[in-house]
């Protein structure tokens, strides 16, 4: 009976955490697509992300960060790959 209750009490646990993190998961949020002369008043930056490749090409890139009054902001950018700066 002990083995059962610990089972259940343990799937449970887990599921509620899974609940949790897909909660706080704000990856699906849609970034606002950056134009010139946007106001932007980071405070702070909390991610960088861009997708890899190994071509030199123009990728969209995206930025997470905390705005002077306190909300977290995404934005997407356009910027040359990581790959430019390693070729001649």
């Amino acid at each position: 009976m002990n083995m059962r209750l610990l089972l259940i009490t343990s799937a449970l646990a887990c599921s509620a955490f899974a609940g949790l993190v897909q909660a706080n998961d704000t990856s699906t949020s849609q970034a606002v697509p950056y134009h010139y002369g946007m106001p932007l008043n980071v405070k702070k930056v909390v991610a960088l992300t861009e997708p890899q490749t190994m071509d030199c090409k123009v990728i969209t890139a995206d930025m997470k960060y905390i705005d002077t009054s306190g909300k977290p902001e995404e934005i997407s950018y356009r910027k040359l790959s990581n790959a430019c700066s390693l070729q001649n």
